[in-house]
């Protein structure tokens, strides 16, 4: 099992860059609901929490508590989302850099953000570095990985109460055999990502989208970008 170090934190903090917080995001595959950043600040030479590593190789109990315990020893945390309505006008990639900026919003002021993935063009993200496979190698990005799964883990089970039957109480709105079965028998809700290919198909078959509830009383707006 990898677990990421602080090689690149400590190396900024050598040169004087003492605000760096890690960003990642969470559901980017994810056939429904948002998609959910976290910024995490941590403090100067902190120590590595054991366990933290990217969020996709814990279980649930493990990153609920190691959750509170990067909240409890971060210096700040911002979380930040963009609705499917911003997936579908932008992309999911472009929609997630959204996310991460308001994310970093929250922190208030930094220096550098490491982010895991690819390179950014927006040239709006403010000062950042980016790193693949982040959540792999840099802890504070871990960190970030790990307040972003939960955060919207937790987002998805609330829609579940109201949409039981795909499932989002676990499968958090990923393409599983059981939710693709439940787009087919029920149809796509007003959460489903229209422009992803599973839920397009639909779309263009027998489907009518159902009159649920408009999506703002779950998901959390942001105003503006």
């Amino acid at each position: 099992m990898i677990h990421p170090g602080l090689e690149v934190e400590r190396a900024l903090w050598k040169q004087g860059v003492a605000r760096v917080v890690g960003v990642d995001e969470a559901g980017i595959g994810s056939l429904s609901g948002a998609v959910v950043a976290a910024a995490v600040l941590l403090p100067v030479d902190c120590e590595i929490l054991p366990g933290v590593r990217d969020s996709k190789t814990l279980s649930p109990v493990q990153r609920e508590k190691l959750h509170a315990m990067v909240r409890e020893r971060s210096l700040a945390v911002g979380i930040g989302a963009a609705s499917v309505a911003e997936i579908e006008t932008y992309n999911v990639r472009v929609a997630s850099h959204l996310a991460m900026r308001r994310a970093l919003r929250r922190i208030g002021g930094y220096d550098l953000a490491l982010v895991d993935g690819l390179r950014i063009a927006d040239p709006a993200f403010g000062p950042h570095r980016t790193i693949v496979d982040g959540d792999a190698t840099s802890y504070a990005i871990a960190c970030a990985s790990i307040v972003a799964k939960v955060v919207r883990d937790r987002l998805m089970r609330r829609l579940s109460r109201r949409f039981p039957a795909y499932g989002w109480d676990h499968n958090a709105g990923y393409g599983t055999a059981e939710h693709v079965r439940a787009l087919s028998d029920h149809g796509p809700t007003p959460y489903h990502r229209q422009t992803f290919a599973p839920v397009r198909t639909l779309l263009a078959g027998t489907y009518p989208l159902p009159n649920f509830p408009p999506p703002s009383s779950v998901w959390p707006e942001n105003s503006s970008p």
